[in-house]
């Protein structure tokens, strides 16, 4: 059984905070993404929400529980979709995470990734951000138990502190197996990760 879990985060701040730190990507990295930031607070949820961070074996009968944070991106590239694996994403920094998918993204491009970098993912997020659309639901990439599908950011007029203001809203869908995971924690997970990514400071805590 597939559910998904729509929301709509708010983002600007996360983003201008980004765009202030546009002068250090640019002498560390050659670029800084939203991905990075994503990648830190999915962590950050299956912490909390320990029943997202399992596969379920073959059989169907129990649960295997992880007790890593590993996480896969998926990339596009003219031969198919690859999902490339970004290891422990809770012991690495920002710019680990950006140094790491650039490099990771390169090679899925040039198929040249590993068996090892295709595997042992226990979440995937999956952004078509730079393609365009309002929202998506996408396929959960069994064993894993959830996947994180990511739109467009758009700008639109949210009531903030008194008045309408624009705003970046990120529409998110979160796909997952209901014989692992309940309708309230896949709520709850959603609701968490949009309160993370609203505010970045909630990673530190």
């Amino acid at each position: 059984p597939h559910v998904a879990q729509f929301n709509e985060v708010d983002v600007t701040d996360l983003e201008a905070f980004r765009a202030e730190l546009k002068p250090e990507a640019e002498r560390r990295v050659s670029k800084l993404t939203f991905m990075p930031f994503l990648l830190k607070a999915c962590a950050k949820a299956l912490q909390e929400y320990p029943q997202f961070n399992v596969s379920l074996h073959s059989t169907g009968e129990y649960l295997i529980q992880k007790k890593y944070l590993h996480i896969g991106v998926a990339v596009a590239t003219e031969t198919g979709l690859v999902v490339p694996v970004i290891r422990d994403v809770d012991q690495k920094t920002i710019w680990q995470l950006a140094e790491e998918l650039i490099e990771l993204t390169d090679k899925a491009k040039q198929r040249r990734l590993s068996i090892d970098e295709l595997q042992g993912a226990c979440f995937t997020i999956s952004s078509l951000g730079a393609i365009g659309g309002t929202g998506f639901i996408p396929i959960v990439n069994a064993p894993e138990v959830a996947i994180l599908g990511v739109a467009r950011t758009e700008m639109k007029p949210v009531y903030f502190e008194g008045e309408f203001r624009p705003r970046k809203m990120l529409p998110l869908t979160l796909s997952y197996d209901h014989r692992a995971v309940n309708g309230v924690d896949g709520s709850q997970f959603a609701t968490y990760l949009a309160k993370i990514l609203a505010d970045v400071r909630h990673v530190l805590i």
